[in-house]
């Protein structure tokens, strides 16, 4: 069955790859399989992040169009915040990308974050490297925009787009914020508002100490993604990094961050969340964090 299944993906069956995403993300039994089936693919993963109202889906739904104008296929996994009590989410991304749901060339799903504090879904990593697996172009991975847990998505994306908007804090927030760090381009975005220009230069000063870090400087782009101002330029940064990018180290960086995360939650797998909950409600008022955990 699931070889049926991979086949089907790697023919570029949408229908198969859906069904085969939502049976990953329920931990249907079997879906290992599935995953172990799965080939190598050097399929680039373009990831977006940034703080919550930068324009990240604004500029993801710019992006999609200008890919397909050069005649790309394109994957879109959209990751929104989800309620930590319900895990319920608005998926707000079906509104701003609404035009390429029915685009043959493109693939959305959208998925709730169902609580990880990384800005991405706990499947994640299985979910992108199944799309991997057929026939797209680019993969672009929108994370939820949660702040300094972002960095999560450094360790998935091939190049890590990082969306910021001028009247977002100074940028010495940016840099507390841990996005300086993980960024392999900078996107100001809503360029057209006061101050735009000021923001840009300080920043690419405050980058200008990480260059010797780096075989290319970082770019910092400008950009109005509601009337696609600067995509063409997002675009060439973006393709400029790939080809001038060494992959082999990290490549093996990125394995290395994958396995590390896969094998943390291998070992959680006897935990369950709601058996918890009840273990802490029986322990009463004298409940202690510390003296609980030990126990494990």
């Amino acid at each position: 069955m699931w070889q049926e299944y991979l086949d089907q993906i790697r023919q570029g069956n949408v229908k198969a790859l859906a069904r085969c995403i939502s049976l990953i993300e329920n931990e249907v039994p079997g879906y290992e399989v599935l995953l172990q089936l799965l080939p190598f693919s050097a399929t680039p993963i373009i990831g977006i992040t940034g703080p919550p109202g930068a324009g990240k889906s604004t500029l993801t739904d710019a992006l999609i169009g200008n890919l397909i104008s050069k005649g790309k296929k394109v994957a879109v996994i959209c990751v929104d915040p989800s309620s930590p009590f319900n895990l319920g989410a608005l998926l707000g991304d079906r509104i701003r990308m609404s035009d390429w749901y029915t685009h043959p060339r493109v693939f959305i799903r959208s998925l709730a974050s169902r609580g990880s504090l990384g800005g991405l879904h706990p499947k994640i990593i299985e979910i992108s490297d199944l799309l991997k697996a057929a026939p797209f172009d680019h993969i672009i991975i929108e994370t939820v925009g949660v702040g300094q847990s972002e960095v999560e998505i450094a360790g998935l994306a091939d190049t890590t787009i990082v969306v910021v908007v001028p009247e977002a804090g100074d940028e010495v927030q940016t840099m507390k914020a841990g996005l300086m760090e993980i960024a392999d381009i900078f996107v100001v975005n809503k360029a057209d508002r006061p101050g735009a220009d000021l923001f840009v230069k300080n920043l690419r000063l405050m980058l200008a100490p990480a260059f010797h870090k780096t075989t290319l400087p970082i770019p910092v782009i400008k950009t109005v993604a509601s009337n696609k101002t600067g995509i063409d330029e997002l675009c060439e940064a973006i393709f400029t990094h790939r080809s001038h990018n060494d992959f082999k180290p990290r490549r093996s960086w990125l394995l290395t961050e994958k396995a590390f995360y896969l094998i943390q939650l291998k070992k959680m797998q006897g935990i369950n969340k709601a058996e918890l909950k009840k273990s802490i409600e029986d322990e009463g008022a004298n409940f202690n964090l510390y003296r609980f955990i030990k126990k494990f």
